[in-house]
């Protein structure tokens, strides 16, 4: 298997009731629309309300000020906002949403699903909270998991590969010149001690990049200055339950308490320690990437060009 497979100001909101409703299927560039076109819940707008009230400044604040001091979105857009059914890309949703709604309106959004192959019941769990959040969700169908469990070596990395691809790929046909993630700090600060402890290189997960595959196409990251902690109490505080990862191949993998063991979880735990220890540890990791002082590095790369302290000592 080649490890480079590449893999809309407008209002839709949600049913009265927050039973589970597939709604009119409308086919679109091989996918289609889960559209609900009734008037939100008084549910959906306490969600909202939380957002913009109770978690204004662990969550609101945050997310703007990342869209303004990375510039994230310019005018005449259109992201795809990526999700993938867990808390953070629904909350990443509603986000964009909100800010498009109240605050801007130069861009435009489309909320691309795909279904990979998900079990019936996480597939269903996705449409009740997207219907509950409202959130018009534009779906297409791969394969994706069936083809990675059969994958020995590596198949957590092929699947993220493909589905990133896919995605990409769906986006432009859409129109679309940016893709949204809703990766967020725990998991910049996470990948950057991934690369220190386990790459020996020292790097991190960028507020946005440029495709390297797609020509014009963009991948911003909205929740960049967001923290776990705030995103889970903002699920708690509303009693909404998402999805984690539900590829059948790391059910396998699970621990008898439901927990996934990787190198990742280990950045978690150790992240936790460092938390306890003192509450400036993982913002200094964070601020770390930004005070890269090269007069005192052994060497770097850029450009692709490698460069040692010896060359201009």
């Amino acid at each position: 298997m080649d490890r480079n497979v590449a893999v809309e100001r407008q209002e839709q909101n949600t049913e009265k009731s927050d039973g589970i409703n597939r709604g009119e299927m409308g086919f679109l560039n091989g996918g289609y629309s889960l559209d609900h076109q009734e008037s939100p819940t008084e549910r959906t707008r306490e969600i909202e309300r939380s957002i913009i009230k109770k978690f204004r400044k662990p969550i609101w604040r945050k997310f703007t000020k990342a869209i303004n001091d990375y510039a994230l979105i310019q005018d005449g857009d259109k992201i795809a906002v990526c999700i993938s059914g867990g808390k953070d890309s629904m909350l990443l949703a509603k986000l964009l949403q909100e800010l498009k709604r109240h605050g801007r309106n130069n861009f435009d959004l489309v909320y691309l699903i795909m279904n990979p192959g998900y079990r019936e019941e996480n597939w269903e769990l996705i449409q009740h909270n997207a219907k509950i959040l409202g959130i018009p969700l534009t779906v297409f169908d791969t394969q994706i998991f069936d083809i990675v469990s059969t994958v020995e070596e590596s198949p957590c990395y092929l699947c993220a590969r493909m589905r990133r691809g896919y995605l990409y790929n769906h986006a432009k046909q859409l129109g679309c010149n940016k893709i949204a993630l809703g990766h967020h700090f725990d998991d910049v600060i996470e990948t950057t001690l991934l690369g220190m402890l386990y790459s020996g290189k020292f790097e991190t997960m960028m507020p946005k990049l440029h495709s390297q595959n797609f020509e014009g196409m963009e991948l911003i990251r909205p929740m960049y200055l967001v923290k776990e902690e705030a995103v889970k109490a903002w699920r708690d505080y509303n009693k909404l339950h998402f999805i984690q990862c539900a590829c059948r191949f790391t059910e396998l993998c699970a621990g008898g308490d439901g927990t996934q063991y990787s190198k990742r979880d280990e950045m978690k735990e150790l992240i936790r320690q460092f938390r306890a220890t003192s509450d400036m540890i993982e913002t200094n990791i964070f601020n770390s990437t930004k005070n890269v002082n090269l007069d005192m590095l052994l060497g770097y790369k850029q450009d692709g060009i490698r460069h040692h302290f010896l060359d201009d000592y």
